[in-house]
């Protein structure tokens, strides 16, 4: 089993409390890399700071039917519908993988009640290798569930004061930017316990088929990622980190250096990478590098004084 990643003489290092400590602040999204293994063969995950699993539930899910994504301007469209494998094969066939990686392990959860996170919670407890759970409350393109949670403040601050409660490890909860007001969730997430946020989930949207008058997903709406949501999550990133004291994760868009760079500028400790896996497997990777060679230079401001230091004129 691999010991915890060393963050030692990295100079991009950042730490998101209560033992999530990062070498790089890059991520792989949950969603985008599966279990990490169908991407451990194109991408050095020991150059990255964490890998966010697929979304777990109790129970082994299908998702939604076919088709379920679509290729839109400047990224996709999905509503794949946390389709996984389930907490029992998870456990059996997924972590002892996971377990080996020289990188830190989130393990993404999804369900259909508060019941269904403590369970996974509660199993996932008793594993070595896991450094945090990421609450997936906002996934759009599953009827009713975790996305009614990520919509009210108060069924937020009750899951995860209840999460809280049964687990010493770190809560990271993903927020959605579909709501009225996504700092009013996100304060509540951190009044309950939370020790950071990520930020943004996909934007609800859909496509069409003019010639066949039909829509494009079977589901007919779905998830929007990819470069098109960029300047959205970077506004979703920027008002939360001016109204919370956790870290937030910033993830939207990102498919370069520079996207990261921005993220970071804005107010994000650190940044998830989603869409841009698929097209490019090694992205991650590479961009980890970028940054740990910008803040090695001389000239270089430190990592922790350029998160947040956006320059906005009064």
């Amino acid at each position: 089993m691999a010991s915890s990643p060393s963050t030692a003489n990295s100079p991009a290092a950042v730490s998101l409390g209560r033992g999530l400590d990062l070498r790089s602040p890059v991520m792989l999204a949950s969603g985008t890399v599966s279990y990490g293994e169908e991407l451990s063969g194109l991408c050095d995950l020991g150059r990255i700071g964490g890998l966010v699993t697929k979304a777990i539930s109790p129970e082994p899910r299908i998702g939604n039917p076919p088709q379920r994504i679509a290729e839109t301007s400047c990224g996709m469209i999905n509503a794949i519908g946390l389709a996984n494998v389930g907490l029992d094969r998870f456990v059996t066939d997924k972590v002892p993988f996971l377990q080996k990686l020289d990188t830190r392990v989130i393990v993404n959860i999804a369900g259909r009640s508060i019941d269904d996170y403590c369970q996974v919670v509660e199993r996932l407890d008793r594993l070595e290798g896991i450094a945090a759970y990421e609450l997936n409350l906002s996934c759009p393109n599953v009827k009713g569930e975790c996305m009614i949670m990520g919509v009210s403040p108060d069924a937020t601050r009750e899951i995860v004061s209840t999460l809280r409660a049964i687990t010493g490890r770190h809560l990271m909860v993903k927020l959605t930017p579909n709501v009225t007001s996504i700092s009013t969730i996100a304060l509540a997430a951190e009044e309950a316990g939370a020790d950071s946020v990520s930020l943004i989930n996909t934007v609800v949207g859909m496509a069409v088929d003019y010639r066949t008058r039909k829509p494009l997903l079977k589901n007919v709406t779905g998830g929007l990622s990819g470069p098109a949501i960029k300047p959205i999550a970077l506004a979703k990133v920027w008002e939360v980190a001016n109204a919370v004291k956790i870290p937030v994760v910033g993830m939207g868009g990102i498919a370069s250096f520079e996207d990261a760079m921005e993220f970071l500028l804005v107010g994000a400790s650190a940044i998830q990478i989603g869409t841009m896996n698929f097209v490019y497997p090694d992205i991650g990777e590479k961009i980890a590098i970028a940054i740990e060679e910008y803040f090695s230079r001389p000239t270089a401001p430190a990592f922790r004084d350029y998160v947040g230091s956006l320059l906005v004129d009064s």
